[in-house]
């Protein structure tokens, strides 16, 4: 039987550019993304269907933006389940920018 979400542990894994996940040591979903000078720039975020409707992938995110916050970075929501998360949580407005074209094209350059 799987552990509810209250036995999940976020970390930052900075050489892969992304937060993930654990639940009981295994990974159970991740949110990357790429540093563009001050940004942090989220394009992806994901949790596994066996450890779906556990409320992780908002835990996760949330934990991902309050380690931003504290790390001086602001954020930029390329990716929708970020920028949805944004758009409920106003308290991280003051270090949230807008995605734009110039965004958009340095990440595909970015992610190759």
């Amino acid at each position: 039987m799987s552990q509810p979400s209250a036995a999940a542990t976020v970390e930052h894994n900075d050489a892969m550019h992304r937060y993930e996940i654990l639940v009981d040591g295994e990974r159970a979903g991740l949110t990357a993304y790429r540093d563009r000078g001050e940004q942090r720039v989220f394009y992806h975020t994901e949790v596994d269907d066996a450890f779906a409707g556990r409320g992780l992938a908002s835990r996760l995110v949330k934990e991902a933006l309050t380690d931003v916050r504290e790390s001086g970075k602001r954020v930029v929501p390329v990716c929708p389940y970020v920028a949805k998360f944004l758009n409920k949580h106003e308290e991280f407005a003051d270090i949230t920018d807008p995605v734009t074209p110039d965004v958009l094209h340095w990440l595909d350059s970015a992610l190759g």
